[in-house]
């Protein structure tokens, strides 16, 4: 079994160079998503829990963006997927509203690529854009993390 090769792994450190761009596939947000994370969370604010809008400045319902941030996460698992060691750190730019019904995806470039001090694993640092299906940047973030070489 050890012989036959396994699908879906993500990119060893090898695979990556300042510049590299990928997109991952898309996933749309649902009113479950939210109610789901919101009882999970303990995230009761009522911009997330309440359903009527008619006093807010955001029509619609609202998303929470850990919630965008953890959906971008998922979505790139393919990217890391038995290759990705650590998350080191990463900073995070909530750019405009994400509503229950959008549809996101993830566009994201290299741009730290670097061997480690002991040099057997490898260090990299994403841009990473959620983007909505109106084309629009919903969140930015810019993860470090510690990948496999071959």
């Amino acid at each position: 079994m050890n012989d036959v090769p396994v699908i879906g792994r993500g990119f060893a450190f090898e695979a990556l160079h300042v510049g590299f761009r990928f997109r991952t596939h898309r996933r749309t947000i649902a009113e479950a998503d939210v109610a789901a994370f919101v009882n999970l969370t303990w995230l009761t604010e009522e911009l997330f829990a309440v359903a009527d809008d008619t006093q807010r400045a955001i029509k619609g319902r609202p998303v929470p963006g850990a919630l965008v941030y953890s959906f971008a996460e998922g979505l790139l698992l393919p990217s890391m997927q038995d290759t990705g060691l650590a998350f080191l750190n990463a900073t995070l730019d909530i750019k405009a509203p994400t509503l229950v019904g959008d549809t996101i995806h993830v566009e994201c470039e290299v741009t730290e690529h670097r061997l480690t001090s002991k040099g057997d694993r490898g260090l990299v640092r994403f841009a990473n854009k959620v983007i909505n299906q109106r084309g629009e940047t919903v969140l930015e973030y810019n993860p470090l993390r510690l990948l496999k070489r071959k």
